[in-house]
């Protein structure tokens, strides 16, 4: 056990989970995922909230910034971040990109484990269209389709942009009359994306990779059991991802 003395704890301020995220620049729920997994040292009040040291906070940050030059010099020029991008990212979109690289999964060929799983959304949901998505900084790519021939688009064209901004899924009923999508080449030619629901997938560190989504050329919406079944199935999508990381020694 450290003992800590009363001069050393006021250099070291007590932090909230939101105080910690905000430091580490990452969401809530993801500091929430990493203090659940031990990555972030904490304990609890008296009253359940959970509190940590600002040093405990900065020595993970210092860990999890050490990407030597050589290796951000290697890498893609699709994982790495746009200054200005022509669309909208997370807060933390460099250490997503990072994460989506780090799955291995880009452009790899055609897996039944999830093929299964877009066949499914489709089927519960009874759409036409479904999409199993990864998005780099150039382009959303499918990791599995289907009801469309198409195997990525820009990333500036992507709905899935809205979804890993938050935390649940993303319904557009009609995106003719929504002004995201209206002008949307997605929109206004083929596929002709008229509805669209899309949930996040998050990899191992909590990062949203892409997304599971289902998509109509008619408007509509999904009642509560089709939503529920989506939000199931994007779980198992996201154990997909992590099995596969396992499988491929991807950490």
């Amino acid at each position: 056990m450290v003992i800590h003395s009363v001069s050393s704890l006021k250099d070291d301020p007590t932090l909230t989970t939101r105080d910690a995220a905000r430091l580490l620049g990452i969401s809530v729920s993801t500091a929430q995922k990493w203090i659940e997994s031990g990555a972030l040292e904490s304990w609890k009040t008296p009253g359940g909230h959970r509190r940590m040291r600002q040093s405990a906070v900065i020595a993970l940050l210092e860990e999890r910034t050490a990407m030597s030059a050589d290796a951000l010099q290697s890498m893609p020029q699709e994982l790495r971040a746009e200054r200005a991008p022509p669309y909208p990212v997370p807060h933390d979109e460099g250490a997503r990109l990072r994460m989506v690289g780090r799955t291995g999964l880009l452009d790899t060929t055609a897996d039944p484990a999830f093929d299964r799983i877009t066949w499914l959304a489709g089927l519960i949901t009874g759409t036409p269209i479904s999409v199993i998505s990864l998005l780099t900084a150039k382009r959303v790519w499918f990791k599995s389709a289907l009801g469309t021939d198409l195997t990525e688009t820009p990333r500036e064209q992507a709905f899935c942009n809205h979804v890993i901004l938050g935390e649940d899924m993303m319904m557009v009923e009609d995106a003719r009359a929504d002004t995201r999508f209206s002008a949307n080449p997605l929109v206004t030619g083929s596929p002709h994306i008229r509805f669209y629901a899309g949930c996040p997938l998050r990899g191992p560190d909590g990062h949203a990779l892409g997304s599971l989504c289902v998509i109509d050329r008619t408007p509509r919406r999904l009642d509560a059991a089709q939503k529920e079944g989506l939000r199931a199935l994007a779980d198992i999508a996201e154990d997909e991802i992590r099995l596969y990381m396992a499988e491929h020694g991807r950490r």
